[in-house]
């Protein structure tokens, strides 16, 4: 898993694209873009609540830090730093 402390700062806005349903669950940086797999069905929030924790995980923060802005529905997630 790739680690994000460098963009852990209070306010940071961190656009994501998530993959469900992956073989997997990591945390990738490729191209100044962020990929979160998850093994997890997009069903009832269960991937976004998948996705937050692998998140916090890599920044080294909380995963109540956390918060999820944009992109409920989305592949293209928007998560800001409490």
């Amino acid at each position: 898993m790739t680690d994000l402390s460098h963009l852990a700062e209070t306010g940071a806005e961190i656009p994501v694209r998530v993959t469900p349903k992956a073989s997997r669950n990591t945390v990738i940086e490729e191209d100044g873009q962020i990929r979160v797999y998850v093994t997890t069905v997009p069903e009832g929030g269960k991937a976004n609540a998948a996705v937050q924790k692998l998140l916090a995980k890599a920044l080294g923060v909380p995963k109540s830090r956390l918060d999820l802005i944009r992109g409920q529905t989305s592949r293209d997630k928007v998560f800001r730093i409490a």
